[in-house]
């Protein structure tokens, strides 16, 4: 089952910077320094982001699914700091490598199943592991992946430089940052650089972590949000984008122009259908995952079929088990109303859980009928819910898959990850979606006048 993600950058093991606590998902971070939230997302400021929006090791990726971390102070410092110089890959150890994976999970998993995960017993399994030296880096591979099973939870788990390499499709920008909404002294908030692949064209070309994103082709982002910025900055592939960025807290203003390189493919396909003997035209549209493009093509597909006659709309998220949670916290964005609760998330300490809000007006009015299966998992059950509890779609087909699961990505310093659950889901009527999933209003597709009907009774009841 696929998940949806929010990559992280890594600080060196021992790092003893933790960066202060942003958001309700409260999870402790007393080795690892978070660099970005995604794309992926992709940020919960400007929805679920961690403090990585993902947050990457200095070659990390795109976001998928967590909720808003700790960003990390700033004090302003000389402009010739390092964050502005690049600096040659850093040499990991065998057993660095295994501790710096240890330290994710001690800082940052939430146990969800029936294991009873504590920090003393994971303090002993990192005593247990480390008393001996580690030979060769398949060895520390394998142990990581043993250390991780030993959690009992099937999201949490281990990428190889391989696998987490192919994470790339989901870098919103195309240019491999990811992008992040930080408040400064003054409670306003900028959007900056939080987490950077190592080689990618923006990396290449001079932009840092840290960074702060002043304009797009000359066009200033301010008070814009981390979503608008990574959608300015996308476009086709080997044309370029010049953006203009602050280096760290103090430094100096710099253009730098970027040749894209996304390596995302489009997850819509749509067509426009006759019903009631040709009387009624409806938009069919299917969205395979939430990736970089799923927003943006999703748009530009409704508006073509809203411009062909569509009166309703049939989005069809069968066999769709997820990917970037931005994606998809945005894309229900595009029907509902502004304040409308999008989700709401929980982690580590439960008395804390977060409202994701609408803060748009809806782009589309018109009747959505959400398809839904067995298969239809995380990002696209947060969709469906939103929609529906909402009362702006009817759900048609089988009960969803329950995965309400929040995974976080992490880049280790020798290129490989580990995925990590580190919060939950919880929809706008209060129904938890892991191990649940969500129950469809019918089997079948009813007529159209059921399907008003159904509407308008759901509206009325969650008005009064």
């Amino acid at each position: 089952m696929s998940c949806c993600y929010v990559c992280l950058k890594l600080s060196p093991p021992f790092s003893t910077t933790p960066p202060p606590s942003k958001t309700q998902l409260s999870i402790p971070n007393n080795g690892i320094k978070l660099l970005h939230n995604t794309l992926i997302n992709t940020a919960l400021s400007s929805a679920l982001s961690f403090g990585l929006l993902f947050s990457f090791p200095s070659s990390a990726i795109a976001a998928l699914e967590a909720p808003s971390l700790p960003v990390p102070s700033e004090t302003c410092r000389d402009v010739e700091s390092q964050d502005m110089v690049p600096t040659a890959p850093e040499v990991v150890t065998n057993e660095g490598l295994v501790e710096e994976a240890w330290q994710i999970v001690n800082d940052a998993f939430l146990e969800t199943g029936s294991h009873r995960w504590s920090q003393d017993t994971w303090q002993m399994k990192r005593e247990d592991i480390l008393s001996n030296s580690i030979q060769t880096r398949s060895k520390a591979h394998q142990i990581i992946k043993r250390m991780l099973a030993s959690l009992g939870d099937p999201y949490t788990r281990f990428l190889s430089p391989e696998e987490f390499s192919k994470m790339a499709r989901y870098d919103m920008t195309g240019i491999g940052i990811n992008l992040r909404e930080v408040p400064d002294e003054n409670g306003h908030l900028r959007v900056k650089v939080l987490g950077i692949i190592t080689d990618s064209p923006a990396h290449s070309a001079g932009v840092r972590q840290g960074d702060e994103i002043l304009a797009v082709n000359n066009m200033e982002v301010v008070g814009k949000s981390a979503f608008e910025v990574s959608s300015l900055i996308q476009g086709p592939n080997g044309t370029s984008v010049t953006i203009q960025v602050k280096h760290g807290n103090c430094g100096p203003d710099e253009l730098i122009e970027v040749q894209r390189n996304l390596v995302a493919r489009t997850p819509v396909f749509y067509r426009l259908e006759q019903t009631d003997s040709g009387a009624t035209s409806v938009g069919y549209i299917r969205l395979k995952e939430f990736n970089a493009l799923a927003r943006k093509d999703l748009v530009i597909a409704m508006k073509r079929l809203q411009d062909m006659g569509a009166s309703y709309f049939i989005l069809d998220l069968r066999d769709n088990r997820g990917g970037l949670v931005q994606a998809g916290i945005e894309i229900a964005k595009v029907f509902l109303n502004e304040g409308d609760t999008v989700i709401y998330t929980a982690g580590r300490d439960t008395e804390f859980q977060k409202a994701v809000v609408s803060d748009t007006s809806p782009l589309f009015q018109a009747p959505v009928v959400v398809l839904v299966n067995e298969k239809t998992a995380s990002a696209s059950e947060i969709v469906a819910s939103a929609l529906h509890d909402n009362c702006r779609a009817v759900l048609v087909g089988k009960r969803t898959f329950g995965k309400g699961l929040i995974q976080s990505v992490f880049e280790l310093h020798d290129g490989s990850g580990v995925v990590i659950t580190v919060g939950k889901y919880v929809t706008p009527n209060y129904n938890d979606i892991n191990g649940n999933g969500i129950e469809p209003d019918f089997q079948k597709l009813p007529a159209w006048d059921d399907i008003s009907k159904h509407l308008s009774k759901c509206s009325i009841l969650r008005q009064g």
